[in-house]
């Protein structure tokens, strides 16, 4: 008999926010801060509908006015799904150019005479054996993984192009694997979609357009005449700036033009001629586009969203788009031109495929080479509102291969469930996140064969009459699974990674293979591939081989392997859960999974970890969570344990909590929520129960940032944190609970009023500390109080602040660390500065590609700088070579 079915802690995606700026949103876990029970630990699908269920009614694209917790798990939700969006926006809109503008300044910097080292550059197995504790995702079937992969492209040389959601665009020419980084050279990394056109250009629009949570926006979109050989470049932009600081969700060819549609409506472009701006073909709401009327309005990025165009084989002047909010709104629709030449809304004849707005959300098209068919998915935001198990509205064909229809209905959620599909308990079903994961392509030999994406991978032969579940969510629940590290996953074969993104059919060697691009990075298996009695597919290969590296890291931690000698680096991870790297390595495995945010690692132990999954859970481990699966039989055997703090259960804490470490003490830890909490029993925690509250940040008030050394506190936070009456403040304080008070900091200070988003506290000195602050300054930001500066310094704890920003990039900080001769290096969403002792000015260290870094860390010995980057792993710096 077998084991019980394993469980996965999952983040459950809800609601964003869309910004003019840096970001989309982040999106938060079911149950991850509701009350009973407890918030972490093995997750179950169970728990998981629970939470969707009470999540229902949530999605709205409007901003909350307020911050605070009316014990509504709907609200935490909100609240969770704004912040990463909140760091980099409030308190205003942003206008298009600010990235641009910032890379432009960053490449002008003078640079420092180091070079990064890619320490994540090998295999990261989330299956890896060793670690089968209570909390990994181990043995779920995914094997290999790198980070979220937006689009692919593929062609019938080899070739394969996988463009990632924030660490840019990789090229294979061995029909996927030995992936080489092809767009370096551009200010954005974020891929929107890809797509090669009749002639064998690839075409790249960047911005991602899922809408979730660390979904960057774009700089425009590029072609490469050569995609073989060449590499983008800025010069290889298509027309002017008109595509600049938004998203791409797909590129469609037809009629001699190129169409994009994006987050600012439906635009064209001649392919034949690459120069001259993009025609705005239609935009619903116009006066909410950038310098209309309404583009102030805090829901104008809401207003002009467009999913897909669907270009008619036979006459390409019949053009039909997929317009709409996922969430909903009244323009939702599906547009074509009538004989007056304007768009007008389609309002019947689509036959099953909904024509009011609130059964048209995201929309992905395709079609068949031959003509005959056109397929769809539709995501319904009326079902996203109501219905707890699944956001989907259809499948559907239309057999006269016109986008107008008729189209027929030719799957549900229900019908998928049955498939064979990994999802089947009541509130997580297929489709639960069709906001989010759709892709669909037609094989081009086969009108009739069909793959489809959603959560899992989905294939017909048929034209839609019947499905298989080729590529399940995971291994667990089914039979055939086992925790046994000697059988792997037991009998089940390999699955791919969960949430599907991207698709595209190519040939190598003479055989045709379907390629999917999913949170997990790239996958494959034979266009007409195997499957077992329960339609699962057996021949998926895993591509992520190590030498593509787009993993989405949180944070970076650093102790000494005591076992094999030299550093232990683990880190967390966007849906990848937690990386651990041995020094004796070379292969990762992932010791915890579903999300990892923030991460403590004792410098004299590195098997002293501790992992906050999200809204202030906090898992701890002794051992790095080496486990063979006993505790299934034996709970005494796990050796992983829960003590999130108080805040997690009340949903007082963000998405990404702060938490951090005594500089002078590895065993005392502060985390933020609402309060500032301290434990002082280090890594020998074992309970929530052991944190103490040392101040209460106040009610609708939540820490952004924390820090401490040799018993002096430091807790940044904000309250309201969006657009709507933002604001921020410092607290300080002592270990001891005494002297807690609030800093001064009025809006129009020298602190900016924007998202304070860290301290590096000098360790000669606790009263002196730096201050990083997030967002854009005032040239880009009419919010009130916006101010300028990204980096500031206090010589007395905190009272009084200096602008110390001089010649940094106007671009949001996010990290910074005292170096051991103590210079101060910065992490930005565009890669790290620093400023040497005893200087002023900033230079640009080494050579990284447009990439968020979202902490900086030092070695135990202080020696090497570590930089957790959200798109292409952790790199390192020996710190000497930083000045």
């Amino acid at each position: 008999m077998s084991a019980p079915p394993r469980t996965r802690r999952r983040r459950w995606l809800t609601i964003c926010t869309l910004t003019a700026s840096a970001a989309l949103v982040a999106v938060p876990a079911s149950g991850a801060s509701g009350g009973g029970g407890s918030p972490f630990g093995a997750r179950t699908l169970a728990q998981l509908a629970a939470g969707r269920a009470d999540s229902v009614g949530a999605f709205t694209p409007k901003l909350k006015g307020e911050d605070g917790d009316d014990g509504n798990e709907a609200d935490e939700i909100a609240e969770g799904a704004d912040q990463y969006a909140e760091a980099r926006t409030s308190p205003g809109i942003v206008a298009p150019g600010a990235y641009g503008a910032a890379w432009s300044s960053l490449t002008k910097l003078p640079g420092t005479g180091g070079r990064w080292r890619n320490v994540t550059d090998l295999p990261y197995d989330s299956d890896d054996s060793r670690y089968r504790d209570i909390d990994s995702n181990s043995s779920g079937g995914s094997g290999n993984v790198t980070g979220r992969m937006a689009a692919v492209a593929a062609d019938d040389d080899g070739y394969v192009y996988a463009g990632s959601a924030g660490g840019g665009v990789w090229r294979s020419r061995t029909g996927g694997g030995h992936w080489q980084a092809i767009s370096d050279g551009l200010s954005s990394q974020s891929t929107g979609a890809l797509a090669l056109d009749g002639g064998g250009r690839l075409w790249l629009g960047t911005g991602e357009a899922t809408t979730n949570a660390d979904a960057y926006l774009g700089s425009g979109v590029y072609v490469l005449t050569d995609p073989h050989h060449g590499t983008f470049s800025s010069r290889s932009r298509v027309g002017g700036d008109e595509l600049e600081s938004t998203t791409v969700h797909q590129l469609r060819f037809g009629g001699g033009k190129v169409w994009a549609a994006t987050g600012r409506g439906v635009w064209s472009h001649s392919t034949k001629t690459l120069k001259g701006a993009w025609k705005l073909e239609f935009a619903p709401n116009p006066d909410y586009l950038p310098g209309g009327s309404q583009a102030k309005d805090p829901s104008a990025p809401y207003k002009n969203i467009a999913n897909d165009i669907a270009i008619d084989p036979k006459d390409p002047s019949k053009v039909v788009l997929a317009v709409g909010w996922r969430s909903g709104d009244d323009y939702n629709g599906f547009y074509t031109k009538g004989a007056g030449g304007a768009w007008t809304r389609i309002t019947s004849g689509l036959g099953d495929l909904p024509a009011d707005p609130d059964g048209i959300g995201n929309v992905t098209f395709a079609r068949s080479a031959d003509g005959s068919r056109y397929y769809a998915i539709d995501q319904s935001p009326e079902q996203l509102n109501t219905n707890p198990d699944s956001g989907l509205e259809g499948f559907y064909v239309s057999k006269s291969g016109s986008p107008t229809g008729p189209w027929t209905k030719i799957a549900d959620y229900q019908g998928l469930a049955a498939s064979g599909s990994a999802l089947t308990s009541s509130g997580y079903m297929p489709g639960v996140q069709a906001w989010y994961n759709q892709f669909l392509t037609v094989d081009p030999a086969d009108p009739e064969h069909v793959y489809a994406g959603l959560e899992e991978v989905y294939e017909t032969k048929d034209g839609g009459g019947t499905w298989s579940t080729v590529g399940p969510y995971w291994n667990f629940n089914f039979p055939c699974w086992s925790i046994d590290p000697a059988k792997q996953t037991g009998d089940c074969n390999a699955t791919t990674h969960s949430d599907q993104h991207g698709v595209a059919i190519g040939r190598y060697h003479g055989k045709s293979f379907v390629y999917v691009g999913n949170d997990g990075g790239v996958y494959k298996r034979p266009l007409h591939g195997s499957q077992d009695t329960s339609g699962h597919a057996t021949d998926w290969t895993s591509l992520n081989d190590g030498t593509i590296d787009t993993l989405q890291y949180y944070s970076v931690g650093i102790g000494k392997d005591l076992t094999y000698g030299g550093v232990l680096v683990t880190g967390g991870l966007q849906d990848n859960g937690q990386s651990v790297l041995r020094s004796n390595d070379r292969v990762m495995g992932s010791n915890f999974g579903g999300d990892g945010g923030d991460t403590l690692t004792n410098p004299a132990n590195g098997c002293d970890i501790a992992e906050e999954y999200v809204y202030l859970s906090i898992q701890v481990t002794q051992n790095c969570a080496v486990n063979d699966g006993s505790w299934m039989t034996d709970p005494s055997k796990a050796t992983s344990y829960n003590v999130a703090p108080a805040d997690n259960a009340t949903g007082e804490a963000r998405f990404i909590a702060p938490l951090a470490a005594d500089a002078k003490n590895p065993s005392t830890w502060i985390a933020g929520g609402r309060h500032v909490w301290v434990q002082t029993h280090g890594y020998a925690i074992r309970s929530g129960s052991e944190w103490t509250s040392l101040y209460d940040l106040g009610a609708g008030h939540t820490a952004t940032a924390v820090a401490t050394s040799g018993g002096k506190v430091y807790a940044a936070w904000c309250g309201p944190c969006n657009n709507q009456g933002f604001t921020r403040g410092i607290s300080v304080g002592n270990m001891d609970g005494t002297g807690w008070h609030d800093i001064a900091l009025p809006v129009d200070g020298t602190v900016p009023n924007r998202y304070l988003s860290g301290f590096a506290v000098d360790p000669k000195n606790a009263d002196h500390v730096y201050l990083t602050v997030n967002g854009f300054s005032r040239q880009w930001t009419e919010g009130p109080g916006a101010g300028v500066g990204h980096v500031f310094e206090s010589k007395d704890g905190g009272t009084t602040w200096k602008d110390i920003s001089k010649n940094l990039p106007d671009v949001p900080a996010d990290s910074a660390v005292v170096t051991p001769d103590g210079g101060l290096a910065v992490g930005t969403d565009l890669g790290v500065v620093y400023r040497a002792p005893g200087r002023t000015t900033w230079q640009r260290v080494g050579d990284l590609p447009a990439v968020a870094v979202l902490q900086l860390k030092l070695s135990p010995d202080g020696r090497t700088l570590y930089a957790a980057t959200h798109g292409r792993g952790i790199y390192s710096i020996k710190v000497r070579d930083c000045g």
